[in-house]
């Protein structure tokens, strides 16, 4: 949309102020999908509303990405496929439900941009994303592993999504790591258990003493040429730059070495991303949102580059 013709305050609250899905004829290059779940947070709810909150805060983005030197909006059709309705009562079938839509719009040809939502989400969305490419490449940005077993009993949380994906055999476990962690554990056997799946774990404190430029060098070591899907927790964000979210840890990546390590990846083949824990009753004049919708427009235009590159067979 021209926002010299339309303010960007004003029209519809799509992400970016892109096109609807339907309004592409159903087919998207990327297509930016809203997860509105939020029954599998321990601490905090509120993340159901992240996306909108997104996607209102998106309103600000222009199409010219000058860190990237690219239009991502030009490059590939980008659309808003909308959000896809999970049972908020039933994590088991919100959680197939999420799934079932992701297939289908991977089928359709689309990489994923989801908006969540808890990180429960990113379960199913890696099932999908797993069907097509096969064992994937995870770099995890987060202030807390999300391995963990159980919580009260129950297997399907937002603090273990990754663990049921290293059981599920969903994870190239010789690519996996953690960025951004800190904060308290229940005990060392978390980090032990953490390592025995073969996560690699870059703390915030690590990225404030080696610099962004070394840890985004190792990550790309260790990614390679795989196929990678990233998965961010706003709350790898220092709550001075994300206090809208579920569960924040003081100690935190600042949003400027968030972006700064994204750009850094632009050369790993980036299949597919999401962007949960966005909770913006907890947020300041869109602080946190604002954080979000630029991280998600990083991560799209790494993805609109690499299908334009794909195209010209550069």
């Amino acid at each position: 949309m021209d926002s010299s013709r339309v303010p960007r305050f004003a029209g519809p609250a799509t992400f970016a102020r892109l096109p609807r899905l339907d309004e592409t004829g159903g087919t998207a290059d990327i297509a930016v999908v809203g997860v509105p779940f939020d029954t599998g947070v321990s601490y905090r709810p509120g993340a159901r509303f992240g996306g909108n909150a997104i996607r209102e805060a998106s309103r600000l983005l222009r199409p010219y990405n000058p860190a990237q030197e690219a239009a991502p909006f030009a490059l590939a059709q980008v659309a808003d496929a909308g959000d896809i309705a999970a049972n908020p009562f039933d994590i088991g079938e919100a959680v197939e439900t999420v799934q079932e839509a992701a297939d289908g719009l991977l089928d359709s040809g689309a990489r994923l941009m989801t908006l969540g939502g808890d990180h429960t989400i990113a379960l199913p969305l890696l099932r999908s994303v797993v069907r097509k490419h096969g064992p994937v490449a995870l770099l995890h940005f987060d202030a807390h592993l999300d391995t963990w077993d159980t919580y009260f009993g129950a297997a399907y949380t937002h603090g273990t999504p990754f663990r049921r994906a290293f059981e599920e055999g969903l994870l190239d476990t010789s690519a996996v790591s953690h960025v951004g962690t800190r904060g308290p554990l229940y005990g060392r056997k978390d980090l032990d258990e953490d390592e025995r799946m073969g996560f690699g774990i870059v703390t915030s404190a690590d990225v404030m003493r080696r610099g962004v430029d070394e840890v985004t060098d190792q990550l790309r070591q260790r990614v390679g040429d795989r196929p990678l899907y990233i998965s961010v927790d706003i709350d790898v964000l220092d709550p001075a730059h994300a206090p809208g979210t579920g569960t924040p840890e003081a100690g935190g990546l600042t949003s400027r070495e968030l972006l700064e390590i994204i750009r850094g990846l632009a050369d790993c083949r980036l299949v597919s991303a999401d962007l949960v824990e966005v909770a913006p009753a907890y947020d300041h004049a869109e602080i946190t949102s604002v954080a979000a919708s630029h991280t998600a427009y990083e991560l799209t235009t790494v993805m609109a580059r690499q299908i334009a590159e794909g195209r010209t067979g550069r």
